[in-house]
């Protein structure tokens, strides 16, 4: 089969990973995946279409830069991408974002009818997708297939769906890179860590929704209890200095909050350094891809009930749901910490959930069934072919 993977956001965000994950991971499978997505401005690197290049997978195709549709702007798109398609003969288009898949729909308008091209969209955001007129329609007959970050959210957008196909999966992740293993001694100094210091870390950008002020509340009221505890903030954000670094030091704990800022090579060791991740609010990614990737490397989790979290952290087991209240959510992080069996219980059997539904290949077949579901109905109209011919 042949797929052709569309984005018309140029930056490294957080739908772009799993979007590369899985054209990796079908490739691996046999298939052929294809690429198109825009360029990065003049200057900068780490973007899309070079994370794209790092993997072997070069873009096919640079669309313009740009927000929104545009039906004017995106004309000289529309063209590229509709020879594309005829060119590579290709089966599905799967799209990410609102403006990239307004492009599938007008390249792709006489291929639909045809039945020789299938329109799928993957909606990035946990919550419910809103009842709008054009999303009825967009959500509806504008797409042939739909893939949601969690099955409940499959569940909750099926209304707009028609009886069309839907499916709900996690985002996959590369379990051979992302693994448990201890943290190494040399990177937990350089991030002023010592021996007997319990770690609750946390991976977001620093953004006024993803409730830092509750986040360090509960810091203030844990290190009460404990003095050991440290919190690991590791990302950036514009306002970060409003948002995390100004409230802790009126919290009296910035001595004992370190700020790692974002990293790229040696993320996942900094990532190890954390004894019990948490979670309150998604970003850009409904389908929380640090959690996941915490999850594969055998740590337990503390999370809110927001978006797919209680669907990713299997309570009581992989790790604990709690409360958007500092308090709770300061008793959870407490109770993994001071039972170090608990905890590493919980780590491994968070490992295992990894295993089973959060790997890259799992993303890829779970994805590759409904591709193959859109396009039988044709492959059962094309005439047989005498092998002997």
């Amino acid at each position: 089969m042949r797929i052709l993977q569309l984005s018309s956001d140029w930056k490294w965000t957080g739908p772009a990973a799993p979007m590369l994950e899985l054209a990796l991971a079908l490739r691996e499978l046999g298939h052929d995946a294809l690429l198109a997505c825009p360029e990065p401005p003049p200057g900068v690197t780490g973007a899309l279409a070079d994370k794209a290049r790092e993997a072997g997978l070069p873009p096919r195709l640079s669309l313009s830069r740009g927000r929104g549709i545009d039906p004017l702007r995106d004309g000289p798109d529309v063209v590229q991408l509709r020879g594309l398609l005829e060119a590579c003969d290709v089966d599905i288009v799967h799209a990410w974002h609102t403006r990239d898949h307004a492009l599938a729909l007008r390249a792709a308008r006489n291929r639909r009818r045809q039945g020789r091209t299938r329109l799928v969209r993957s909606y990035k955001s946990a919550e419910t997708i809103p009842a709008w007129p054009w999303n009825r329609w967009l959500f509806g007959p504008g797409t042939d297939g739909l893939v949601c970050v969690s099955p409940g959210t499959a569940r909750r957008n099926q209304r707009l769906r028609g009886g069309r196909p839907v499916l709900g999966v996690f985002g996959g992740i590369d379990l051979a890179r992302f693994r448990p293993g201890p943290p190494q001694e040399e990177v937990r100094a350089s991030l002023g860590l010592s021996a007997g210091q319990r770690v609750v870390g946390i991976v977001a950008r620093a953004q006024r929704h993803r409730r830092f002020d509750l986040l360090l509340e509960a810091a203030a009221r844990a290190m009460v209890e404990d003095d050991r505890l440290r919190l690991l903030i590791i990302g950036r954000g514009t306002h970060i200095a409003e948002t995390a670094v100004a409230p802790a030091e009126r919290l009296g704990i910035a001595d004992r909050v370190v700020f790692a800022g974002y990293r790229t090579d040696d993320y996942l060791d900094v990532l190890r350094c954390s004894d019990v991740f948490t979670f309150l609010v998604p970003g850009s990614d409904g389908g929380c891809r640090a959690l996941l990737e915490a999850a594969a490397c055998g740590i337990p989790a503390v999370t809110s009930a927001r978006g797919a979290l209680p669907e990713i952290v299997a309570a009581g087991e992989t790790g604990l749901v709690a409360p958007e209240r500092a308090e709770d959510l300061a008793g959870a992080w407490l109770s993994l910490l001071r039972d170090d069996a608990r905890r590493a219980a919980m780590g491994r059997a968070a490992r295992l959930r990894a295993e089973r539904c959060f790997g890259r290949e799992h993303l890829a077949r779970e994805t590759l069934a409904l591709y193959e579901r859109l396009v039988a109905p044709q492959r059962a109209r094309e005439p047989a072919v005498d092998p002997a011919s």
